[in-house]
C-alpha cells in the first residue's frame, strides 16, 4: 500500500510540480505529515525531491530528474483507455497490464506512446448507454482479442439463428478482425470479409469454432470502428421495428413518447405527426417491435395515449381499461 502511494506521489509531483503538502494530502488520501514521511522515503530512495517554501513553492524534483516509472509498456499504454472498465479488461485478459497502468495514471503519456493509446481506442468500444447487463465473457473473446491487437486473419465457425424458413446452423466465415464493441453485456466483432471486401458484424457468443489463419492484414487507416458501430446500431435498431401503430396523443403524452418507446421509433413518429387538434391532440404513426412490446410501452402512458390502429390492439386496451376500471369502482380499500 505505502509503496504504490510513494509512486504516486513521485508521479504526482513530477507532472504537477509545486503541489504543497496540503494538496499532496488530499490528493493521496492522507494527512500532511504523512506527506512529510513519504517525501523523506523518497529522498531515502534516491529520488531527488524537495520542499521549496514562499511564492512558487511547493515540492519539486530537482532540475532534469525523470523518474522512470513513467516507462509505460505498451501494453499498459494501450490498456490505459479501458481501465475503468475492470469487467471487460479481465474477459479481454489485459487486467494485469490495466493494473500497472493505473499506478501511472497520473504521469504525463509520453509522446512515443500516444500511438499505443490510440491503438485500443481503433480497436475497442463501449457502447455504454442500455448497460444493464452483466457482460458475458465467451470462451472465445481472449483469443479474438489477441488477433483483434495484432491485425491477424481469423476464420470462425458461426451459429446462426433460426429464420423464418430455415432452422439454425453453423457457417464459415474467414474475417479480418478490425475491433470488439461490447453493448448492454453483449460482445461483438466488427471486421472485414476479404472475399466480399464487405464489413460485417458478429455475436461472439455465436462463435463456436475460431482459427487464427494468419498472415497479419493490413488495416484500413480510415476504417472508424466508434461510428461505423453507431451507424450499424441505429439500422439495426430500426430494423427490429416491424409494425406500426396509430395514435391519437395529448399534449402530456407527446411530451413524454420518447420516454417510453424505443428512441428511433419515436424521433421517426414525432417527425410525421400531425398538427394538434381542437383539443391539442395529435395523431402519429409510431414504429414498434410487436403489439406485445407496444401495448408494455403505451399502458405508461395511460389516458394520455388512445391506440387508433391496429383494431386487435385497440381492442386489447379497451379490456385493460375495463378491468381496472371494474378493480377501482368499489370503496378504497374494499376486500372482496
Amino acid at each position: 500500500m505505502r509503496a504504490a502511494r510513494l509512486i504516486r506521489m513521485a508521479l504526482l509531483v513530477q507532472s504537477r510540480p509545486g503541489l504543497t503538502a496540503a494538496a499532496l494530502a488530499r490528493e493521496l488520501e492522507v494527512s500532511a505529515r504523512t506527506v512529510i514521511r513519504d517525501a523523506q522515503a523518497l529522498q531515502e530512495a534516491g529520488v531527488p525531491i524537495r520542499a521549496e517554501r514562499g511564492r512558487g513553492g511547493g515540492y519539486h524534483l530537482a532540475p532534469g530528474h525523470r523518474t522512470r516509472l513513467t516507462t509505460l509498456h505498451p501494453t499498459e499504454a494501450e490498456t490505459l483507455y479501458l481501465s475503468g472498465l475492470p469487467t471487460a479488461l479481465r474477459d479481454l485478459g489485459l487486467s494485469d497490464a490495466a493494473g500497472a497502468a493505473r499506478l501511472k495514471l497520473s504521469a504525463t503519456l509520453l509522446p512515443s506512446l500516444r500511438a499505443a493509446a490510440e491503438s485500443s481506442v481503433r480497436r475497442f468500444h463501449l457502447d455504454a448507454p442500455a448497460w444493464f447487463r452483466e457482460p458475458s465473457a465467451p470462451q472465445v473473446l481472449p483469443e479474438l482479442a489477441r488477433a483483434v491487437w495484432s491485425d491477424r486473419t481469423v476464420e470462425l465457425g458461426y451459429a446462426r439463428p433460426a429464420g423464418e424458413d430455415a432452422a439454425p446452423h453453423t457457417v464459415t466465415r474467414r474475417l479480418e478482425p478490425y475491433g470488439l464493441v461490447l453493448k448492454a453485456g453483449v460482445w461483438y466483432v466488427v471486421g472485414r470479409v476479404p472475399q466480399a471486401a464487405q464489413w460485417r458484424t458478429y455475436r461472439v457468443d455465436r462463435i463456436r469454432e475460431l482459427t487464427d489463419t494468419g498472415p497479419e492484414f493490413a488495416r484500413d487507416p480510415g476504417f472508424d470502428l466508434a461510428g461505423y458501430w453507431q451507424a450499424h446500431s441505429a439500422a439495426f435498431a430500426r430494423a427490429l421495428l416491424r409494425e406500426t401503430v396509430r395514435l391519437r396523443l395529448t399534449p402530456e403524452g407527446l411530451r413524454r413518447l420518447p420516454g417510453v418507446a424505443d428512441p428511433a421509433g419515436a424521433a421517426e413518429a414525432l417527425a410525421s405527426a400531425s398538427a394538434p387538434d381542437a383539443a391539442g391532440r395529435v395523431t402519429l404513426d409510431l414504429p414498434v417491435e410487436s403489439q406485445d412490446v407496444a401495448f408494455a410501452q403505451l399502458c405508461v402512458l395511460g389516458a394520455d395515449a388512445e391506440v387508433l390502429a391496429p383494431a386487435a390492439l385497440r381492442a386489447r386496451f379497451r379490456t385493460h381499461a375495463r378491468g381496472l376500471a371494474a378493480l377501482y369502482a368499489g370503496a378504497d380499500g374494499d376486500q372482496r
